[in-house]
Order: C-alpha cells, then structure tokens, then sequence
C-alpha cells in the first residue's frame, strides 16, 4: 500500500491512473470473496487459507518482474493477486469468531485484527529499507511479499482447523431451515453492518490511497509518507486490542457511532492544513476511525446469520465491502488531481451522513435509544451543522472546535441559550467569518 501509489506514478501513463494498481486490490479481493468462500467450505479452513497464501506468492514474483519489466499492465495483475490472497485472509476473522461463544465473537475478531499491529511496524519499514535495493527502485519491496506468504503458509499448515464447515441442522426437535440470501440481507442489522464496514473501509481506502501523493505534491519524501502510513497503521490495529471489549460493555452502535465521529475528525484536520503534522494526526484518527466502523460491522454480522448459512452472508458482505472499497480507491487519483486534498477529503463527508444516519435507524429500530431523546439530545448533528457552515463560510475550523464544546453542554446555535448566539452569527442568522 505504501508504495503501490508511487509506482503506478512512475508506470502509468496518465497521473490519474496511478492509484488504479491500489483500486485493482481491492477488486481482486472483491473478486475472489465468493469464490473463496465456497473453496473454503469445499476443502476446508486449512487447505482454502493454504490456497490463498500460494496466490500471495505468486503476486510478489509478478509484481517485481512488472517492476523490472516497466509493465503497468502486468504491475496491476501483480497488485490484483495480491488483493485475491487477501480474499482468502479476510475470512481470518470469521474462522476465530465461529470459534469462541457468542458473547465473545467482538473480542476474538478484535484480536486477530490486532495483529496488525505488526504489519504497523513491520510493513512501512520493510517498504523504506527495501525500496533502493537493486537498481530498480521499489522492485525488492514487492518481491518480500512472496517470502511473507512463504511464512504464512508455513503457519498455516501446522494450525488445527476444521476439514469442513458442516453443521448439525437440527435444534432438539426441530428442524433449522436455512435462509434464503436475500432474506438476510433485507435485515436492518445487516444493512447496518453493511453500510458500516463499507463506508468505515472506503473512507480510509481513499483518503490512505491519495495520502503518499498529496504528501510527495507537498515537497514530502517517499520515506516521510512510510512514517505517516506506519502511525495510521498503527491507528487501524491497536485499538483493536479494546474495541471487542468496548462493544461488549456499551453496544456494537455505539462503538459504531464513535468510529463516524472519529472520521469527521479526520476531515476536520485534514482541512486544517498541509504540513506534515496535519497529515500524521489525521491519518491516526482515520485508522482509528475505519477500526471502530470495521469492527463494529463484522461483529454485527454474526448476529444476522445461522451458522449453515454464515458462508454466504459472510462472502456477500466482504464482497460489498471491496467492491465499495475498489471505487473508492479507483476515484482516489482523479479526486485529487481534479479537487486536491481539501476537495477528496470533503468527498467523503457524504459516505459519513450515510451511516451515521443507518446507524441511529438500527438504534431507534431496536430500542438501543429512545427517539425523543435522540431529537432533543442531537449533539452531534449540532456539531455536524457548524463545521460544516465553518468550511462553507471559511471561518477557522480550529475555532470552530472549541465553539463545538459549548454545543456538548447544550448551549450555541441550536441550544435553548440564546444568549451566546450573536458573537457567532450575522444578521441572516448565518456563521459570521468572524
């Protein structure tokens, strides 16, 4: 990811092209969801991840002959492989949250995408140290990705996993019909978990995709991007060492609700500015953001499905989700050759209002909050509201935070006090760019 941005600039053709090989990730993932899945169910959790770590390999030798080559062509096959291995990896989680109760399945898909964690230190380092080796920049990077799916397959084969995924259809009894697709899907929990992982993953596939470019178009170096995407790394998988145990003890919503929250942050200081400072924090918080929504998504999903039916439902949702996040990674280059920084941050502030507004329909749906309470105590929609005027009427958005604590207590714009109102509004009623 680090460095895939820079080399399509190198090997496209046009500038607009260059996160086209990232965008192709995404699409072989998207691709080989269902495929894999049925794979997966067919031979096995063991042999179906060996599978996919033999496409991982493949991809690294493809990407480094692209590289050496100057192929664009074969460097976005290369980069598709590499999103069909991960298609395969996406069903990690699944298999430790199919293995532990239900009160638990939060926690176990929290830890194994902790271990990102390690992809956090290990990965931007591999990329800085690796890039000048040999006398085609960036071509040894690619080729350690074949010997990071060598280990894996090593790994894998001496883990005990189920041969099959076969379950007993009976409950005493009675018989457990399963499901058709459609049905499930038509669920409010499912349209939510939906919406969550998609919107939580495509936002930070797009900012992240544009990230190395919009630094290199202000004067940063290739190894000032690696320390940038190695913190926001780092946002994506810490939290994940909390995150089950905060969706346990307050709600899967709420934790939801924070990772939206945490995003509009990130918008907030990616418009404050381009300085190197401005990049770091806002891509921590963009991590920590797609955590919250992730997370939070997956863990809603196992409450949707029966467990004869969880291949399906679980292909269906990661196969939404890298489509959504192929688009997403896809638009990347042209928004910020076209609109900037500024412009492709903005974009996303849409994606947002979608699932904040999903997320309080699944909440007020099943009783998670009571509905006069939510319209009298709309904090965030207030807050909503004044940065988004601060942006229009270009008033100082570091300002416009510290008048966002006033509307936490219930006071401002739209707040039963009147009486701060007029040092912060013009006659029309309007934010004053004072």
């Amino acid at each position: 990811m680090t460095l895939s941005a820079m080399v399509g600039l190198r090997l496209a053709p046009e500038e607009s092209l260059s996160t086209l090989p990232i965008a192709m990730i995404s699409v072989g993932t998207a691709t080989m969801m269902i495929p894999a899945s049925f794979l997966i169910r067919k031979i096995g959790q063991r042999k179906g991840f060996m599978a996919g770590t033999i496409l991982g390999v493949l991809s690294g030798l493809l990407s480094f002959y692209a590289i050496l080559s100057g192929s664009f062509i074969l460097f976005i096959v290369g980069n598709m492989l590499v999103g069909a291995h991960q298609g395969f990896a996406q069903y990690y989680r699944f298999a430790a949250a199919d293995a532990v109760p239900e009160h638990n399945k939060g926690k176990a898909i929290s830890f194994v995408i902790a271990g990102g964690v390690v992809a956090a230190i290990a990965g931007p380092n591999l990329a800085k140290y690796t890039q000048h080796l040999g006398t085609v920049p960036y071509a040894y990077s690619f080729i350690s990705i074949t010997f990071l799916s060598i280990t894996a397959l090593s790994i894998i084969y001496f883990l005990k996993l189920p041969k099959n995924n076969k379950v007993i259809k009976t409950v005493g009894e009675g018989q457990v019909t399963e499901r058709p697709l459609a049905e499930i899907i038509k669920k409010k929990e499912t349209i939510t978990a939906l919406i969550s992982s998609a919107v939580g993953y495509s936002v930070m596939m797009m900012v992240m995709t544009a990230t190395p470019l919009a630094m290199h178009q202000s004067g940063f170096s290739s190894g000032q991007s690696a320390t940038v995407i190695q913190w926001h790394v780092l946002g994506m998988f810490v939290p994940s060492f909390f995150t089950g145990i905060l969706i346990e003890k307050f709600g899967v919503h709420k934790v939801i609700f924070s990772g939206i929250l945490i995003l509009f942050l990130h918008v907030t200081f990616a418009l404050s500015g381009t300085e190197f400072i401005h990049f770091i924090s806002a891509l921590i918080l963009l991590g920590i953001g797609w955590n919250f929504m992730f997370i939070g998504g997956s863990t809603l999903l196992t409450k949707v499905y029966q467990p004869m039916e969880k291949e399906k439902v679980q292909a269906f949702h990661d196969f939404f989700v890298f489509g959504a996040i192929g688009i997403s990674s896809l638009s990347a280059g042209g928004l910020l050759e076209f609109w900037g920084w500024r412009g492709l941050n903005i974009a996303v502030v849409p994606l947002l209002i979608i699932a904040f507004l999903s997320v309080v329909l699944y909440a007020v749906s099943y009783g998670k909050i009571a509905k006069m309470q939510w319209f009298h105590n709309a904090y965030f929609l207030k807050i909503l509201v004044v940065f988004l005027c601060a942006h229009w009427y270009e008033i100082d958005l570091q300002k416009t935070l510290l008048y966002n604590i006033k509307l936490l207590d219930g006071k401002g714009l739209f707040g039963n006090n009147g009486k701060d109102r007029t040092d912060v509004t013009n006659k029309r009623g309007f934010l004053s760019k004072e």
